[in-house]
């Protein structure tokens, strides 16, 4: 064989070798509907998933639970979060709402539950719940990573009837027959994947066409206090994992005690922080870290963290790691040199005061707002002494947020703030903020302190989850001085 036959032979291979490729690429996404079919075995076959953070029976009991307090003859329509958009193709990480993962343990996007009161007919089958979720697709696995697949998901999160998110539409819903369909309107904006007609948006505007007309059974409201209800309380399994994100925290915490000094910025202490969370074994913060120095400790929700730390300037660290969707949330106050001066000793003994005598009222019966009413009557008496405020209705300049709130999937986790009851998770983080040119004498100027800690409702009292950070002046002083 010459080369010229060589050669078009090889060309003849190869153009043989590209057709079967693209035969195999369109017979692999020939059904959409049903992607799960279309996985090639050979990449896709032992597929391994990180274990659910809770047991599949836990996500069961809370769809039970959710039942038992809707009204007869309702559906629940629960839907998953969107990915959001950074900038042009760029994503920010996903993260799940936090209901749905409450009801599903799922940890993807495109997806949607739905939970009737009783047993229904649909289609060939009897079922009181119903999951779609997004189907699989190889090509998009190879760049975003593997998704549980319809067989996967009902494996690993325990629910019979699973169908791909483009199947909804082939269901004949009649949701309005119900004497209440309940859902819950997300106001952030969803994109519409205009390749994807089986992503969130469309399961959201196939969801709506399905409904009356007239929306006189459509309940917007009721959803988001039964799911209050269900999560103020937490189980142990949740305690668990709050624990884990509380020692997680604790540690980053004391890695800063230790590393801290002067003429560092408030990023390289915010970097600490984070590392000690990602380094433990925490997903991501529960939310963006504070770490206000100076100035800025008088901002309660500064987050920039972009200035230098002065010696003799105080250090407000409110951070609080993400361990399996439930998040930690402890504020600790430093100074930045080691030691603390006259004047911010004073005003710190105020806000321990205060928040010792908010913990004391964590106790079951009493009410959600008296570990606040506890604080500020402290707070209150302390400016007053120290000759900050004169008129008692003064404090309000300098403490202008309440102590205390729920903790769990969200940092500010939902709750109906009745009575305290075992198995609810609150904070207790009193504070005093006196920014500069406030309308004191200036040498309580800037200075900006806050202490919070996180309690766990007993049935004997309270627990402190995050006693594992010092919070006294000679117990912070003497560590910062090691």
């Amino acid at each position: 064989m010459n080369n010229r036959t060589k050669a078009r032979a090889l060309r003849f291979l190869s153009n043989v070798t590209l057709i079967v490729g693209v035969l195999q690429f369109l017979a692999m996404h020939s059904n959409a509907q049903e992607a799960d079919s279309i996985v090639p075995s050979a990449h896709f076959s032992n597929v391994d998933f990180e274990a659910p953070a809770l047991d599949k029976e836990f996500h069961a009991k809370k769809r039970e639970d959710l039942r038992a307090i809707m009204p007869e003859n309702s559906a629940a329509i629960i839907f998953s979060s969107s990915i959001k958009n950074r900038s042009n193709d760029v994503d920010f990480e996903f993260h799940q709402d936090p209901n749905f993962f409450y009801l599903t343990g799922l940890n993807e996007p495109h997806a949607m539950l739905i939970v009737f009161k009783e047993e229904q007919r649909v289609e060939s089958f009897d079922s009181k719940e119903i999951l779609f979720i997004q189907p699989r697709d190889s090509m998009k696995e190879i760049w975003s990573g593997k998704t549980l697949g319809v067989d996967k998901a009902k494996e690993l999160l325990g629910l019979k009837y699973v169908f791909a998110s483009g199947m909804f539409t082939e269901f004949d819903f009649d949701f309005y027959k119900f004497d209440k369909v309940f859902y819950i309107v997300d106001h952030t904006s969803i994109t519409d994947d205009d390749k994807n007609r089986r992503d969130l948006f469309s399961l959201k505007k196939h969801f709506v066409q399905m409904l009356d007309s007239t929306r006189k059974n459509v309940d917007l409201q009721m959803l988001k206090e039964f799911m209050a209800t269900l999560r103020e309380i937490k189980e142990p399994e949740e305690i668990a994992l709050l624990r884990k994100a509380i020692e997680i925290t604790c540690g980053a915490q004391h890695d800063l005690i230790a590393k801290l000094k002067p003429g560092m910025y408030e990023y390289q202490a915010e970097a600490i922080i984070e590392f000690g969370f990602k380094f433990q074994g925490a997903e991501s913060p529960g939310f963006p870290s504070i770490i206000g120095g100076g100035k800025n400790s008088c901002i309660l929700h500064y987050t920039s963290n972009r200035n230098e730390l002065q010696d003799g300037e105080l250090l407000v660290i409110d951070i609080g790691a993400e361990y399996h969707n439930y998040s930690a949330d402890i504020t600790r106050t430093l100074p930045i040199n080691g030691k603390f001066t006259k004047e911010q000793k004073i005003i710190y003994n105020i806000v321990l005061d205060a928040q010792n005598a908010g913990i004391e009222a964590c106790k079951k019966g009493n009410k959600f707002w008296a570990p606040n009413e506890a604080s500020t009557k402290i707070i209150i008496q302390g400016l007053v002494q120290n000759g900050v405020i004169k008129k008692r209705m003064d404090y309000r300049k300098y403490f202008m947020h309440g102590t205390s709130h729920y903790l769990g999937l969200d940092v500010h986790d939902i709750g109906l703030n009745g009575s305290l009851a075992p198995g609810n998770v609150l904070t207790v983080e009193p504070g005093i903020y006196i920014p500069k040119g406030s309308d004191c004498d200036p040498k309580w100027w800037n200075i900006g302190i806050r202490i919070e800690d996180d309690i766990l409702i007993t049935k004997d009292g309270y627990e402190v989850l995050s006693d594992c950070v010092p919070k006294t002046i000679t117990e912070i002083e003497y560590l910062m001085a090691k």
